[in-house]
């Protein structure tokens, strides 16, 4: 995975030389530890905040891999202006492995790779093309004793735009995946799509347990930083994620890491000066297979929960969640908003004798939420608001009895340390628990984040 530093303006006469020199330092670190396929963060070549006008010199048509096998590093002349295809076909070819890469795709209306989408139901836009955020896949092949590397092997265009005016939503849905000889099967996605129905739990519902994330997050605490929602997906749909995020500190985008349901790998660098500004994580991981159901599993019960401490109400994240204050060195809670209820037991161990404020949050609609947050206050009005430093640990357990499928736990320590938990429990009537003891760190949140799909 590379989390690296954001180009910035764009100057388009250095595009491809600058891919070039730092992409290819990049990939020779990465040959020389072994790696076989690395993930570059989106908008890492051409930047952001563009214009559908300005960002048109950054535009290539890149062809559809399921109709057209073609390798731009050794076949250079058979489409003009794609310089950028051609030098990451060739870092690839010049590695040996798997690379995959965001860039902007411009397709001609209607889109000649989709012969069978009927125009009249999908207008052209007002310039006659459509132009898209794509991630692009290019592979290795192996044939007898002949290595084929730099054909494109995959393309994707991004379905749910996060206010990128530059681009389109493409026409129709598209659910993409891609072979590999050493780990078998990826489906990719990017950046806003973590959050939908469409493409993620697709891919989930074919049986894909590896995933391929390009993103450029800007973290938003306390429920939706990048490790932390990468490390809840990861755990919550029991997939692989390779996670590759921007870096760009002054609007809050950094985080990169390699999950998988059992470990982690990542790296969070905002806030600490002098740190370089991009950074390279390597990590051997298990192959998984395709049943990523569910497991059923005992569910232990708790105990009466002691008198409730008064709810009250607060924003946190844009949406106004249900809280109760933990009063207590220990105890437990149970609170409720509609149908879903949150149940926590916990035991805290303040350092220096600190006053730390945390409470229980509960949020029923688009999202099922049970939070165990820090307020970045004394007061109330603080709880929801987003901190990045705790002293106090928690020892908890966090359960709700969610009415989705769709549970993604994540666990948050002081400093943007992700932890995994000591145990996930999941049962088929919709019961989720988690629980955590023994923090190295002081705690930020504790989510079990649901998603209701069909609530968008």
């Amino acid at each position: 995975m590379c989390n690296h530093i954001s180009p910035g303006p764009p100057h388009l006469a250095s595009s491809p030389a600058g891919l070039s020199e730092g992409g290819a330092e990049t990939l020779s670190l990465t040959l020389f530890q072994g790696a076989q396929i690395i993930v570059f963060p989106e908008d890492g070549i051409h930047g952001f905040n563009f214009s559908r006008l300005s960002i048109s010199g950054y535009l290539e048509t890149i062809p559809d891999p399921l109709t057209e096998d073609w390798n731009p590093c050794t076949q250079p002349d058979r489409h003009n202006h794609t310089e950028v295809l051609q030098s990451l076909s060739c870092m690839a070819r010049h590695h040996q492995l798997y690379l995959v890469a965001n860039m902007p795709d411009l397709q001609p209306c209607p889109l000649t790779s989709h012969p069978h989408l009927d125009p009249s139901q999908t207008p052209c836009p007002p310039d006659g093309r459509w132009q898209f955020n794509t991630d692009v896949v290019f592979r290795l092949v192996v044939n007898g004793l002949f290595l084929t590397t730099g054909s494109l092997a995959a393309r994707y265009h991004k379905q749910n735009l996060f206010f990128e005016k530059e681009f389109d939503t493409p026409p129709r849905l598209e659910v993409v995946t891609f072979d590999t000889p050493f780990a078998g099967r990826f489906g990719v996605f990017t950046c806003f799509d973590i959050l939908f129905h469409d493409p993620t739990v697709r891919l989930l519902e074919k049986g894909i347990r590896q995933m391929i994330f390009p993103t450029a997050w800007m973290n938003l605490l306390p429920l939706l930083t990048a490790v932390q929602i990468q490390r809840g997906v990861s755990l919550g749909a029991n997939v692989t994620l390779l996670a590759a995020n921007l870096r760009h500190d002054s609007k809050a985008m950094t985080g990169s890491g390699i999950f998988t349901p059992s470990t982690s790998l990542y790296h969070h660098a905002f806030h600490h000066p002098g740190e370089p500004e991009g950074k390279l994580l390597v990590l051997r991981i298990p192959v998984l297979d395709s049943d990523w159901l569910m497991v059923n599993l005992p569910m232990p019960q708790f105990l009466p929960s002691l008198p409730l401490p008064p709810p009250f109400n607060s924003f946190m994240v844009g949406d106004l969640f249900f809280f109760a204050l933990l009063l207590d060195s220990e105890g437990q809670l149970t609170l409720c908003d509609g149908l879903l209820c949150c149940h926590l037991q916990y035991q805290r161990s303040t350092q220096g004798g600190n006053t730390e404020l945390y409470a229980l949050g509960v949020f029923c609609w688009q999202s099922h939420v049970c939070a165990l947050v820090q307020c970045s206050g004394s007061e109330v009005s603080s709880c929801g608001k987003g901190v990045e430093e705790a002293e106090s640990r928690l020892d908890y357990r966090l359960e709700g009895k969610f009415g989705t499928r769709y549970v993604y736990p994540s666990l948050l320590g002081s400093g943007m340390v992700v932890d995994g938990p000591d145990r996930i429990e999941k049962t088929t009537d919709g019961r989720v628990t988690m629980e955590h003891s023994g923090m190295s760190v002081g705690l930020v949140t504790a989510c079990l984040y649901g998603r209701v799909y069909d609530q968008d």
